[in-house]
């Protein structure tokens, strides 16, 4: 790719992308990858100078730091980082604590204006319009929260126990699917062909593929959940999945049949949808290529993506390899690891992409643009290097392919 780096990047992304293309363009000097690395681990680390925590997603705080005035700073920002860190799991995690107080003061107050004092079309709309915007953010957060089994220090249990049931709806989630959906499902199969997310049993370049996947999720999950447990012997897990899925279903049809019923259209029933269908939207784009040698490999099923908003705003989802290679990997630590364990990226075939997210990516996918895919691929390793531009459009292509009747009968049934 010619186009020049984003300096709106994080700082994480920044090292990396400058890293992985500098190693391109001069594939016979010596790598700096050793120094970048320790850059890298000095953010993170609380007792190094260097340490950097995230407050804010739209400012690196030592930008902040560096151009806020000083008395901001002193009586502000940095009494606000102190009390925050004792308040987050982790000391790099102020911006969660900023995202809870965000939805607070903007997300409940909205609503339940809505509801109690004046409903109107133009405010239901921007009140939805604004949920879209959060989701993304918000998702990602409680990725986390799933995975790390909560974002806030052991003192505040209880808020970090009750604060999901309170905003999972506003932003179209429903209470506790998230959990069993990627934790207990998609993580444990791997988009294999027994996931219920499985990209394998499509063409990831045809449209009416696409539009099945997306309808059978939309339409079917609250069914298919509850069966795939049932067909594991997780009886136990099989209800409680079912009875979350369908008492928050429940609550919103009490809500608009006895509550306010464009309220809850605006505030809960749109969400709902907009969210599921940029969900599957999402998860086709992280798993469209995979390498049919090897499917069941992280490394060839999954995409890593530098160089894009969703780093900077949605808590680096696109270092998606690295979070299957470990999902319990703290997200600052992503970047670090890609290029710690880039040798075995490059021995493994993993892709690695630029300056396209994973909506974009799946938009490209279903015109065929395989040129422009093969544009932001960022060559790993020697192998991918000596690919002329056709040669990556394709192998990408190629990646895309349903896999065979054979493999996917196959081990759809097997027996865990």
């Amino acid at each position: 790719m010619d186009l020049p780096l984003d300096p709106q990047l994080t700082s994480p992304d920044l090292l990396v992308a400058k890293e992985l293309l500098g190693q391109n363009e001069r594939p016979h000097e010596q790598s700096n990858s050793k120094e970048t690395i320790k850059k890298l681990k000095a953010l993170n680390d609380l007792t190094d100078p260097d340490f950097d925590p995230t407050v804010f997603q739209f400012w690196e705080t030592h930008l902040l730091r560096r151009k806020l005035p000083h008395r901001i700073r002193k009586y502000l920002l940095e009494p606000y980082i102190r009390w925050a860190q004792e308040v987050a799991r982790f000391p790099t995690d102020v911006v969660m604590i900023t995202h809870l107080l965000l939805y607070l003061t903007t997300s409940i107050p909205s609503a339940l204006y809505l509801y109690c004092y004046h409903f109107s079309w133009i405010h239901g709309l921007l009140h939805w319009i604004v949920h879209v915007w959060y989701a993304g953010s918000y998702t990602l957060m409680k990725h986390q929260y799933v995975h790390m089994k909560g974002v806030l220090a052991p003192q505040y249990r209880l808020i970090d126990t009750l604060f999901p049931y309170i905003v999972d709806p506003f932003v179209g989630h429903t209470w506790n699917s998230y959990y069993y959906h990627h934790v207990k499902m998609h993580h444990v199969e791997g988009n294999g062909p027994r996931d219920l997310n499985s990209t394998m049993w499509y063409d990831r370049d045809s449209i009416v593929d696409f539009a099945l996947y997306v309808g059978r999720f939309f339409f079917l999950i609250w069914l298919d959940l509850p069966l795939y447990f049932l067909g594991k012997g997780q009886y136990s897990t099989a209800f409680r999945t079912a009875f979350w899925e369908i008492s928050n279903y429940i609550a919103i049809a009490l809500l608009y049949q006895y509550g306010h019923a464009q309220a809850t259209f605006c505030v809960f029933v749109l969400p709902l949808l907009t969210l599921r269908a940029g969900l599957m939207a999402g998860n086709w784009g992280q798993h469209a290529f995979v390498d049919p040698s090897d499917p069941s490999s992280d490394f060839r099923s999954s995409v890593t993506l530098i160089d894009v908003a969703s780093n900077r705003f949605c808590f680096n989802d696109g270092y998606h390899t690295s979070h299957h290679l470990h999902p319990r990997r703290h997200w600052r630590e992503h970047p670090v690891a890609l290029l710690r364990d880039q040798k075995r990226y490059s021995d493994e075939r993993a892709l690695v992409f630029r300056n396209v997210d994973y909506l974009m990516l799946t938009v490209k996918l279903l015109q065929k643009d395989y040129m422009h895919l093969a544009r932001c691929m960022v060559p790993i390793g020697p192998e991918q290097r000596q690919m002329s531009l056709e040669q990556r459009a394709d192998m990408l292509r190629s990646r895309t392919r349903r896999l065979p009747d054979a493999y996917l009968e196959r081990h759809s049934l097997k027996k865990r």
